[in-house]
Order: structure tokens, then sequence, then C-alpha cells
């Protein structure tokens, strides 16, 4: 055989192996506000320690601005920055057309235009032909650019322990069954038990216990079901959670403003969305501008480094506490938690949303499976990076998105191991060895 001839029978064993990477399965999940230390004591996580020692772990994820969920959402899954995507809040309103995005829990929340302004990935899959399956994903339920995936287990607030185990039985069994190519599944405990409770109390550490648990049961199924070689896990979060002392930190408007010239205020704490009367607009920015703890940004002066200020729905006044901090109307409109009754049970003791680079914002990441190195420590990466690791572990092209490549390229196994693995496989080993034999210089 001429040497032509050899390089003409890699290059087909090489797309082979690539054809064998492509029907890969990818099983995402979205653990909100999981802070990136939460999971420091390894020692005594082992669900959370097996995929650790057999894959990769970054030292953190930093979300987007704001580091509220849904930005940061859809940030993951289209590798936009928010005022790309358009995706600026858990709460929105549009000027144009007086309509509210209310962290998804109104009918208007599911109109297209808060979600048409990417292409999440899901989307793409299913326009490509291959089939996700997403279990509580907020926005699953939406149909985005005309597109919804082939199945969605709509949202419901705080899923419960059994509702994630029976996710990943259902997630599992349909990437076996070839039924699906992409699950993915969200979880909501954490970040709930984070608010309720802070981000050191006992009743998180007992979270992230039942979480690691839960693992525990995914790890072995994935065993016992033969999917290890066939089958990529990817767990990251949205954002962190910082602790608040209630009462101590408030931030009160209408000890600045009279309320009365706000047109619309959209949401409360770390950041606030404010559309000033056009007549008592720079009255307004004034008198603001000498709160302490709080800085009140002009559309055009929002810090170019938040990647916020071209969204579409950003608010002519933005408003960004100081890290601890809460921005309210007044102490009389804190909001409490219920723990699914009428009565007030007590103060949130966690929030997020604050600047992005704040370090008990940060989220996490981890990966397992045959695309990714195992017992790998890296660098930090940020939320818009994700997004072109889920694309490579499917085996797709990326949409043009904001995220680095270069930040991610080291979770993966190299190309050229990739290559020796298949070319010592039990399957090409033999067709090599005749090649190689063959070969006239």
């Amino acid at each position: 055989m001429t040497r032509a001839a050899l390089n003409i029978s890699i290059a087909f064993i090489l797309l082979l192996s690539r054809c064998c990477d492509a029907n890969r399965k990818l099983l995402v999940f979205l653990i909100d506000g999981f802070r990136y230390d939460y999971m420091d004591d390894l020692q005594n996580l082992a669900g959370f320690r097996e995929i650790v020692e057999n894959g990769v772990k970054v030292d953190y994820l930093t979300p987007d601005f704001p580091s509220l969920s849904y930005p940061n959402y859809y940030s993951l899954m289209t590798g936009r920055y928010c005022e790309v995507h358009q995706m600026t809040g858990n709460y929105m309103w549009d000027k144009d057309t007086l309509k509210e995005f209310l962290i998804g829990t109104n009918p208007d929340s599911r109109l297209p235009l808060w979600w048409d302004g990417s292409e999440p990935l899901w989307v793409t899959m299913q326009k490509l032909g291959k089939r996700v399956y997403m279990y509580y994903w907020p926005g699953c339920e939406v149909t985005i650019r005309g597109i919804r995936p082939t199945f969605c287990e709509e949202y419901v607030y705080n899923p419960s322990e059994k509702n994630l185990t029976d996710a990943m039985e259902s997630a599992l069994n349909m990437l076996k069954s070839n039924k699906a190519d992409m699950a993915g599944i969200y979880y909501e405990k954490i970040d709930v038990e984070g608010h309720h409770f802070g981000p050191h109390s006992p009743e998180i550490q007992r979270a992230i216990r039942s979480l690691d648990q839960a693992l525990q049961i995914l790890n072995q199924k994935i065993k016992e079901k033969n999917m290890r070689d066939d089958i990529n896990v990817v767990l990251f979060s949205d954002h962190g959670m910082t602790e608040l002392k209630w009462m101590e930190k408030v931030i009160e408007l209408d000890h600045y403003i009279d309320m009365t010239h706000i047109i619309k205020m959209m949401d409360r704490g770390p950041v606030v969305s404010l559309w000033p009367k056009q007549d008592r607009f720079e009255e307004i920015y004034q008198n603001l501008s000498t709160a302490d703890n709080m800085n009140v940004y002009k559309k055009q002066e929002i810090p170019d480094r938040y990647h916020y200020k071209n969204g579409r729905f950003v608010s002519t006044l933005t408003l960004v506490a100081e890290p601890g901090w809460f921005i309210t109307e007044n102490k009389g409109k804190l909001p409490f938690w219920k723990n699914g009754t009428e009565e007030a049970e007590g103060w949130q003791h966690g929030w997020h949303g604050y600047d992005n680079e704040f370090v008990d914002m940060r989220g996490f990441f981890l990966a397992q499976g045959p695309d990714f190195k195992t017992n790998f420590r890296a660098g930090p990466i940020r939320t818009v990076d994700v997004y072109n690791v889920l694309c490579k572990t499917l085996g797709i092209e990326a949409l043009p998105n904001n995220g680095s490549w270069t930040r991610v390229e080291c979770l993966m196994r190299s190309s050229a191991a990739a290559v020796r693995a298949a070319l010592t496989s039990s399957l090409l080993l033999p067709l090599l060895l005749l090649l190689t034999h063959s070969v006239t210089c």
C-alpha cells in the first residue's frame, strides 16, 4: 500500500471515530444557587467526589451580570451575554408593549419577545433533528423561534429529591434507548434553602448532602446501565449566594425620592430597575446618587464589563447595591418566605444578583465522561464558556457566541489522545496493523 493510500485510510478511521463520538449522549444538570465552595468538603461528599475523580472540576464559574437566575439560565444555553440574548432579569418590563416578565410565573412570561433574542442549545438540537428531553428546566415549556423540545416536564417550584431522582432515571433511560440525544435536569432546592436560611446554615448543608446522595445514585445507575463510555455528564450552577443581615443593610428608596414619580419599578434586592417620569428623571437620579452602598447608573453609563446596558429591556435607571445590601421601596416591603402557608415564617437570609465579580456570586462546574479528562482541575471559567463545551460534546457547531474556547479547551481530551484511543481500540487495531505492514516507502 502506498503512503497516500495509508493517509486516506487513516482519514477514514478518524472520520469513523468522529462518527462514533457524535453518537455519545449528553446529560446536563443545572443546580440553582450552588456556590463554588459548597463542595469543598469532598471527603464527606462521595457523589461529588466520584465525579471529580473521574472527570474535571474548575476553580469556579463566574456568572453573567446580573448574577440572577434567568439571565444566567440563558447565557449558559446560548453562550451569549445578557445584553445579546436580551434576558436581562428575573423581572422585566417592555415599555413598548407594557408586558411584564415575572420570573416565569405569569402567562406573558412565555411570550416570544423575552426568549427569541437568541437561540438556546435545545432549540438548535431540535432543528438539527436531534431529540431533547428536559425536566423542570425553566423555559422548556416555551415555544422559542417556533420550536419546543421533544419532551418537557414543566417547571414546578422547588422540585423534591424524588422529582430529581425520578428525572435522573427517566433521562438515563431515554438516552440509553436512543429516544433522546440530550437531556437536561433542573434542581432548585439548593437555591431555595440558601435564600431562606443563608449559605452557611445547617439547612443548606443538609440540602447539599441530599443532592450528593442523589449523585451517588446517578453514578451507580450509569454503571448499571453500562453507559460510562457513552454518556457525558455536565453539572453547573447559575450563580452563588451571599449572607444578608436583615434590617441592618436595607436601602429604602422612599427616603430619597417620591415613589409616585416612578412610572415602573421592577424587582427588589441587589439590582433594581427604575423608569422615572421624564420631567423628574434628573432630580431622581441626583437624589438617589446621594445614597450610600448603592451605585446609580443611567443606561449608557452602566459599566461595559457588565455586558448589560445594550439590552432591550434595561431600564433608564439601574440601581446596583453593594454586596450584602438590599434595595426596596421601604422596610415594609421586605420579602419574607412562606413554607406553603400564608403565614410568613422569617426573613430571607441569603441573596444573589450582585456584581458578578463578587466572590460569593461564583458558581461551580463539573463534568465527566468519554470527552473529558480524568481527575483534572482547571482554572476559572465564565458562564458564557459553558455553551461551547456542551456543543463540543454533542458534536455540533456552536452558533456565534461570547464564550472563550481557550478557557475550556483544557477540560477536553485532546484530539491526539482521542485518535490514539480510537486507533488502539479492539475494533481498529487489526486494521492499523494491516495498513502499517503494507506501507511501501
